[in-house]
């Protein structure tokens, strides 16, 4: 039986219209109910769907309408996930693309057993801790010296084939058609293509697909990528190895070693490390997850080399070991969270993931919580086992590394109760820029996660086949042994704020899950000030301040999506309303 675990402080939340007197009210503080959805971009794209049979939320109408249709044929989750995010590659490819990575949660109902899978991208084997030192970061995004080894088409694989029942090949076909058909370019498109077009335009191959005839497609037009199409077609035929080490990954390797900078362009752009050697040793991973408990729901993650299942795990932890939640316990946990992440999580031998997950560790930090915002940033703690003091840590707080916003999520769920929680990304917004020659297909930039240096000790400095920290979350919630919500965002390193204050809303503060992704969020990531979204900052921006807290404005944090099981059959899609466009949710059936 399901529990309700929501605050009594949840029955105090109205809308923003009267937020301040609501804040000035509310003790501990609470976020504010979120007001009507806005108009979305796209008319097509319904952000919330309930029904039976199976359910789908992704950012793009087109990427949903194809998970859907691979549901009705009869597949399941994952061959839903894998058909989605291959349409993604074309419909928001400087989010998500074959040659980029992710990760996987995916919990399978005939085993009742959570698994995940590390598509992550890989540093080559030529890359060492020195390799990023004294390289404007600005500099690294755009070349060839920031490219990973892809990781997507392996995790698709390893996907279909371990838990799937559709072939490479046939999950690729909607995406295939959509290539072939081509998309209506829509606002947010347009506005990503506008923000890179000074980067776009030098790299020939790059400006020949993305800014035809010189400039970014316009709103409302067909935007076709045959290239991209017969890639597809190419992949399904002859299968991963044609990336991993065969002809593909011949292409990508010149591509990165040589990029197609436009004649006369005074970029300068570094090329990359990258080896077809490196291509043939990549492998996508099964990992064992990340566990907690929460108020007697059991929470799901993603392991290292994310960072988003440990401290989205972690400042849970901290938050039940408080006496009350409200925003400012949110901001605070976090921070602590965030403090250890840097100073302990990455891809390196013995991260103290259990200690760090650890209820005793949790109280150790939560007792530094009090009425007021702790001085920043705050210090690491010692997740060491020896916990029952409330000192002061004196360690050095490692800094928020710059990670790109570009990731995307999506959420599937089938008619037999097996849920995916899927993170992609090509890390920024356009990867680094470069499409491979006659591929349609952007590179990903996903080395600039690692940290620059010189910084010794941590754990997220660069090295051969090291793969670089992600926030990337993905995360599935139990209630007595069963799926009942799945969520995830992208965002850098605001995802993991993100995937936590939704959590909050729905299970502290009393909101539905449209609700909880709708509202307006606030992010601490051990930083001086809070990024805070400005309906955020109109209604609890004084209070806060008072307690200690700053702010900066964030215009838009995350882009989530979600689903909730709701009993005897029922599933509700959610997508965002309204930030990145809206996002698209559908189910199989709207009657059982």
């Amino acid at each position: 039986m399901r529990r309700a675990i929501f605050s009594a402080a949840a029955a105090v939340l109205v809308s923003l219209t009267s937020a301040p007197a609501a804040s000035a009210q509310s003790t501990p503080q609470q976020p504010q109910r979120p007001q009507a959805f806005q108009q979305r971009h796209d008319p097509r794209k319904v952000p919330v769907a309930e029904g039976y049979g199976g359910a789908v939320a992704t950012v793009d109408h087109d990427a949903t309408k194809a998970a859907i249709s691979v549901l009705k044929k009869g597949g399941n989750a994952i061959d839903a996930a894998v058909a989605a995010g291959a349409v993604l590659g074309i419909t928001e490819p400087y989010s998500a693309g074959l040659t980029g990575g992710g990760f996987m949660v995916y919990y399978d109902a005939g085993k009742r057993k959570v698994f995940t899978i590390d598509g992550r991208e890989t540093a080559p084997r030529k890359m060492t801790a020195t390799s990023l030192e004294g390289i404007p970061f600005d500099e690294a995004v755009t070349s060839g010296l920031s490219a990973g080894v892809p990781g997507t088409v392996a995790n698709w694989d390893l996907a279909l084939r371990t838990f799937g029942t559709y072939s490479l090949k046939q999950a690729l076909q909607p995406a295939i058609e959509v290539a072939t058909k081509g998309f209506v370019v829509d606002q947010t498109f347009h506005d990503q293509t506008a923000a890179n077009a000074d980067r776009f335009k030098d790299f020939t191959s790059t400006a020949r697909l993305y800014l035809p005839n010189g400039a970014p497609p316009p709103v409302g037009s067909v935007f076709k990528n045959p290239e991209l199409a017969n890639t597809y077609r190419e992949l399904g035929k002859r299968g991963p190895g044609w990336l991993y080490g065969g002809g593909l990954g011949k292409e990508i390797v010149a591509t990165v070693k040589r990029p197609p900078v436009t004649p006369g362009s005074t970029r300068n752009v570094r090329p990359g490390l990258m080896e077809l050697s490196d291509l043939r040793a990549y492998r996508a991973l099964l990992r064992e997850p990340t566990k907690v408990s929460y108020k007697g729901l059991e929470v799901y993650g993603m392991a290292p080399p994310s960072s988003g299942g440990s401290t989205v795990g972690e400042a849970l932890n901290i938050l039940e070991a408080l006496p009350q939640v409200g925003l400012h316990e949110y901001l605070e946990a976090s921070r602590l969270a965030f403090a250890d992440r840097g100073a302990y999580v990455g891809d390196i031998p013995r991260v103290p993931l259990k200690e760090l997950l650890s209820d005793g560790f949790a109280k150790e930090r939560a007792c530094l919580i009090g009425q007021t915002a702790m001085p920043h940033p705050a210090a690491p703690g010692d997740p060491d086992g020896r916990y029952g003091r409330c000192d002061r840590p004196s360690g050095t707080a490692t800094p928020v590394a710059k990670e790109g916003p570009e990731t995307t999520h999506l959420v599937v769920a089938d008619r037999w109760g097996n849920v995916v929680a899927y993170n992609l990304t090509i890390e920024s917004t356009g990867g680094n820029g470069i499409v491979v020659p006659g591929r349609g297909v952007l590179l990903n930039n996903e080395l600039t996660d690692f940290t620059f240096g010189p910084a010794p000790g941590d754990p997220n400095l660069p090295g051969p086949g090291k793969r670089p920290r992600s926030s990337m979350a993905p995360t599935l919630v139990f209630d007595d042994g069963r799926p009942v919500l799945a969520v995830g965002s992208p965002g850098g390193s605001t995802i993991i704020t993100t995937v936590l204050q939704i959590l909050l809303n729905r299970y502290d503060w009393g909101m539905t899950l449209p609700e909880a992704l709708a509202a307006p969020r606030a992010t601490q990531r051990n930083t001086e000030r809070t990024e805070a979204e400005p309906a955020f900052l109109a209604a609890h921006q004084a209070e806060l301040e008072s307690m200690g807290h700053a702010f900066t404005e964030n215009p838009e944090i995350g882009a989530a999506t979600a689903l909730e099981f709701l009993g005897r059959g029922r599933i509700q899609a959610v997508a965002e309303p309204t930030r990145r466009g809206g996002g698209s949710a559908m189910v199989v059936s709207t009657r059982r």
